[in-house]
């Protein structure tokens, strides 16, 4: 999953947002210089078109940069800023500067906003009203989850835009697919270089059957969540098809247990550490999961417009799915 845009971020991200960048942001510094650095390289407005000063990329032209977000842990919310700068633009709402996080609220006092814990800016929503909160103005509290850049936000009063009803979470729910996909792609790349070159008995513990066995099982895991996330990013514009981001995060988040699971289970002590870098990306495919509807939120959603329609499950299924991947 890559192209020659996800090349270019790949390439700033392996210079920029390195396990001691991340760590730096999750310890309260290093986000101002990181954001500096990524709003210089345009990144975050590729989803405007070009007359509004962006590269008018489609979705799926998207995915690979989601991608290469998640497998270097990105700790700043440049997948949500980008979306949030389309929605707005779309809107007719200025665009300020700093990076965004979003955030639903479903009729509730408070929720979770992802990588609100850098963000300048939530753009919230509420039914079929959206509202752009500066983060002076924004209720906030820490989770209480450690290393969690994600923040509980509350109600506040701001001015008002329509929205269409589910956006944001739709949003949410594609863009974290792809960086689930991503994440799990480099802790299955970790998990794989520790069993070769961990020596037990003689030998590399991945000589063994019963590692090679959990090995394989995250390997299936791991290339199931990556066509997930090409099914949520199928799209030829800037914006997912709301069923098919359903299909991508419920089957991103079904993965991360089995995967991180064994990854940890490969590592043994040594993964747990928090020198070593796994950590850094098993938490977040944890806090990814729950982020905007976990599996549970999105299969509900699936089967109920499986049991509303007029077709057969499998050719629905088939339906939503075909050709994305």
């Amino acid at each position: 999953m890559d192209n020659a845009y996800s090349d270019a971020l790949t390439a700033l991200l392996r210079d920029h947002c390195t396990p001691a960048h991340v760590r730096a942001v999750e310890a309260g510094q290093g986000a101002a210089p990181l954001w500096s650095v990524l709003r210089d390289s345009g990144f975050a407005d590729c989803l405007l078109p070009e007359d509004a000063g962006g590269a008018g990329l489609s979705l799926a032209e998207v995915a690979p940069l989601l991608f290469a977000m998640g497998w270097h842990a990105m700790p700043l919310p440049l997948a949500q800023t980008m979306f949030a700068r389309a929605v707005l633009h779309q809107a007719g709402i200025d665009i300020p500067e700093g990076p965004i996080a979003l955030a639903t609220f479903d009729a509730a006092p408070r929720t979770h906003a992802p990588c609100g814990a850098a963000a300048a800016w939530f753009l919230v929503q509420d039914g079929g009203q959206g509202a752009l909160v500066a983060r002076a103005a924004a209720d906030l509290a820490d989770t209480g989850v450690h290393g969690d850049l994600t923040v509980s936000i509350g109600r506040s009063p701001s001015a008002a835009f329509p929205l269409a009803p589910g956006l944001l979470r739709t949003l949410g729910a594609c863009l974290h697919a792809a960086q689930m996909a991503g994440a799990m792609a480099r802790v299955f790349d970790m998990t794989l270089q520790y069993a070769n070159d961990r020596a037990q008995f003689g030998r590399p513990i991945g000589k063994f059957q019963a590692i090679q066995h959990q090995v394989s099982v995250m390997a299936e895991q791991v290339a199931a969540a990556r066509v997930a996330a090409q099914i949520a990013c199928a799209s030829d514009d800037a914006w997912p098809d709301r069923m098919r981001a359903a299909v991508g995060k419920l089957n991103a988040c079904e993965a991360v247990t089995p995967v991180t699971g064994s990854a940890h289970a490969v590592h043994g002590a040594m993964g747990v550490t928090g020198e070593y870098d796994l950590q850094l990306f098993t938490r977040r495919l944890h806090a990814w999961r729950l982020a905007d509807g976990s599996e549970r939120y999105w299969g509900r959603e699936i089967g109920e417009a499986a049991c509303a329609a007029d077709a057969g499950t499998v050719d629905l299924i088939r339906s939503w799915s075909t050709d994305a991947a």
